[in-house]
């Protein structure tokens, strides 16, 4: 998936194909706010007038990176996750080993999705320190890049829940619900109030 062109993604995106999905374009969305703030560091870096913040930059710069990384490998781990909860939907009510079977898909489909939060949590502390070290000629890719990665970590929360409200085990669930609900409380404010930060910077 990571090899289609963007029109390519969007075209199959929007198409009657199970995957890409909401996961994949959550996992995409978060990239481009990891790859922001990659930008404003580039953007930074060199700078005599940031000179003596300059390392804390670069290994901003490092963090982004392998968030945007792993997040683009996660667009295709969320859609491999979905094949067997695909086929486990196809299996007959009445057989006795339908329900372990899904039980096992149903969580290892929630799996990617909670990674990218996790990630995405990362891109927003990354984008929460370079909105006070990096370019302030580059602010405004600050806050477009928290809002995206708010945006990524609210639709990954979608496909987790989608997941833990079919299982039928509550303790698995609940468990997964409470990191889920832990990541949306901590970093969806933080990314916003980026945001905030930001347009009150940039707006005359």
């Amino acid at each position: 998936m990571l090899e289609l062109s963007l029109s390519d993604f969007t075209e199959k995106l929007s198409s009657k194909a199970a995957v890409p999905g909401g996961g994949g374009a959550s996992a995409l969305v978060g990239a481009l706010g990891a790859a922001l703030a990659s930008m404003v560091g580039n953007l930074t870096v060199g700078k005599p007038k940031y000179a003596a913040v300059e390392e804390d930059v670069k290994a901003l710069m490092l963090r982004a990176k392998a968030a945007e990384k792993k997040l683009l490998s996660l667009i295709e781990e969320d859609a491999r996750a979905f094949e067997p909860l695909s086929r486990a939907y196809g299996i007959p009510k009445d057989d006795p080993a339908r329900e372990g079977i899904m039980e096992k898909a149903l969580y290892d489909a929630s799996q990617p999705p909670l990674e990218m939060m996790r990630v995405c949590a990362e891109v927003t502390d990354v984008l929460s320190e370079m909105l006070n070290k990096g370019s302030v000629l580059a602010v405004s890719d600050v806050g477009v890049g928290a809002a995206l990665a708010a945006a990524a970590m609210k639709g990954a929360s979608l496909n987790v829940f989608i997941n833990t409200g079919l299982m039928k085990n509550a303790a698995t669930a609940e468990a997964l619900n409470a990191e889920a609900d832990a990541l949306l409380d901590k970093y969806v404010p933080l990314a916003d109030g980026i945001a905030i930060e930001t347009a009150r910077r940039v707006r005359k």
